[in-house]
């Protein structure tokens, strides 16, 4: 129908290889990249959908402490030479984390982070009633944390990460259940995710860029596609997660795996 820049209107990473590579050897691609980050900034009220990657495929708690900065850092700073501003977001590779690791990522102004939902251990509401007592903690069953909030990581150093959490049944099904064979069934999935209710609700997946074309062909062309749907859906809006982020703050703190 038309071509668009996936990259202006939805949340994305890339590892600082491939972006070396493609400013380099694809500068056009490099440049359209570049543009869809600037124009996300302009529509989210400020907040890129481009999160930072820790600088290699570390799994990060397998690391030790110094290798762990360093990948934090490079990956800080790699990003910032590419868009000009440090990162809000961090992706960390497989989303292997720890609260070692959760910690350092705030210690370096880090706000969010994306993790699996089988990774949350135990949820609690922040203060629950008007004594601004805290709620009690309990643990979701597997995998059934709810994943259209955001949550809270508090440190006893005093920093703090917001965690969001994926749908896990839907990521599964772009990457390995032909979920991408149509834009159509892909849009219905992502707002089959919204629950009952009138409070603002995220729904948001997680996948490999290679499902895109790669995997599945012309799977690019159905989330083009998708996108379109959902931005014509009145009940529905674009969104990344810095930007829901700041509209709406953590009510639940949560504690990782």
């Amino acid at each position: 129908i038309r071509i668009v820049n996936n990259y202006a209107r939805i949340s994305f990473d890339f590892g600082p290889t491939l972006m070396s590579w493609l400013k380099e050897n694809a500068p056009r691609t490099y440049r359209m990249i570049l543009d869809g980050e600037a124009r996300s900034r302009k529509s989210f009220h400020g907040h890129s959908s481009a999160m930072a990657q820790v600088y290699n495929h570390v799994i990060m708690p397998l690391a030790n402490q110094r290798d762990r900065t360093t990948q934090i850092r490079w990956g800080i700073a790699d990003y910032m030479s590419h868009y000009g501003a440090p990162p809000e977001g961090m992706w960390l590779a497989e989303t292997a984390a720890n609260t070692d690791v959760l910690e350092l990522l705030a210690q370096h102004g880090i706000k969010f982070t994306l993790l699996a939902p089988h990774q949350c251990k135990r949820i609690r509401q922040l203060k629950s009633d008007a004594s601004g007592a805290e709620g009690v903690w309990t643990t979701p069953l597997a995998n059934s944390v709810d994943t259209t909030r955001p949550y809270l990581m508090r440190f006893e150093s005093g920093v703090s990460i917001a965690v969001f959490f994926y749908d896990g049944a839907t990521s599964r099904a772009i990457a390995f259940e032909g979920l991408l064979n149509s834009g159509e069934s892909l849009a219905a999935q992502l707002q089959a995710g919204f629950k009952d209710g009138s409070q603002a609700q995220l729904a948001s997946v997680a996948t490999d860029g290679e499902s895109y074309g790669h995997h599945h062909r012309h799977g690019e062309m159905a989330l083009a596609y998708a996108v379109r749907l959902l931005e014509q859906d009145k009940a529905v809006k674009l969104t990344n997660f810095a930007n829901f982020l700041e509209q709406f703050p953590p009510e639940y703190e949560c504690a990782s795996n």
